[in-house]
C-alpha cells in the first residue's frame, strides 16, 4: 500500500470499525442493566459516545495495523463492567448479556446493507459521495459481521463461552469456565495458525450473502 491508499483505508474503516466495536460493548451494559445490573449504567457505558468505550491499543491501533496490513481486521474496547451478582439467574442472564453484543453487530451489519443499497440503487455513479460511502458501507458490514461471528465462539472469555456457560449445569459451567485465562492464547494460535480465518470466513460470506439478498443487492 501506498500513501494514499493507506489514507483512503484508514478514511473507509475507521467509523464502522469504532462504532462496531464500541456498540457491541454498549449493548452488553443496556441488557444487563435491564436485566437488574445498573452497573454499566452507573458509569456511564451505555453510550453510543465511542471515547467512553475506546481501548488504545484494541479500538485503535490493532484495527489500524490489520488495515494497513490488508487482512483480517478486528478489534476490541474496554469490556462494559458487568456484576452477576445483581441478576437473579447470574450464569443464564450473563449468557442473555453476552449475546447482546453480536446481536448488535449484526444489527449493524444489516444497517450497513441498508446504505450500501442506498449508495448502489439512489445515488448516481459519478456522484462524488456514491463510491466512498458504498466502500464504507461496504467495510461495516464486514466488520460487523466478523466480531459477530469471532464473539460467538465457545471461547471463553468471548460472548460465545459466556452462553455456553449459561447452558451448562452450575458445576460444569465452573470447569468450563476454567479455561478463561488460557482464552485468549488459544484465540491467538488459532489466528496466527490460520485456522481462525477458515472457520470465520465461510460463515461470514454466508451471512453477507443473505443480507446482500434481503437488502436487494
Amino acid at each position: 500500500m501506498n500513501a494514499d491508499q493507506i489514507l483512503e483505508a484508514i478514511t473507509i474503516w475507521s467509523l464502522p470499525v469504532i462504532f462496531a466495536i464500541t456498540l457491541h460493548e454498549a449493548a452488553h451494559g443496556w441488557v444487563a442493566n435491564k436485566l437488574g445490573d445498573p452497573t454499566a449504567r452507573a458509569l456511564g457505558r451505555i453510550t453510543a459516545n465511542p471515547f467512553k468505550h475506546i481501548d488504545p491499543i484494541g479500538t485503535v491501533v490493532v484495527p489500524l495495523i490489520l488495515v494497513v496490513l490488508g487482512g483480517f481486521v478486528f478489534g476490541w474496547a474496554k469490556p462494559v463492567p458487568v456484576d452477576a451478582r445483581n441478576f437473579k439467574k447470574p450464569l443464564q442472564h450473563m449468557a442473555i448479556v453476552a449475546v447482546a453484543g453480536p446481536l448488535s453487530n449484526l444489527l449493524m451489519a444489516c444497517f450497513w446493507a441498508l446504505i450500501l443499497a442506498f449508495a448502489i440503487n439512489w445515488l448516481e455513479p459519478g456522484y462524488w459521495m456514491a463510491r466512498p460511502l458504498a466502500m464504507m458501507a461496504q467495510a461495516g458490514i464486514v466488520i460487523n459481521l466478523v466480531l459477530m461471528t469471532l464473539n460467538l465462539l465457545p471461547l471463553l472469555p468471548l460472548d460465545g463461552g459466556r452462553v455456553v456457560a449459561g447452558l451448562l449445569s452450575p458445576v460444569a459451567a465452573m470447569r468450563f469456565m476454567k479455561i478463561e485465562p488460557y482464552g485468549m492464547i488459544i484465540l491467538l494460535l488459532l489466528l496466527f495458525s490460520g485456522i481462525l480465518g477458515k472457520i470465520l470466513g465461510p460463515v461470514v460470506a454466508q451471512f453477507q450473502t443473505i443480507i446482500y439478498s434481503i437488502v436487494g443487492i
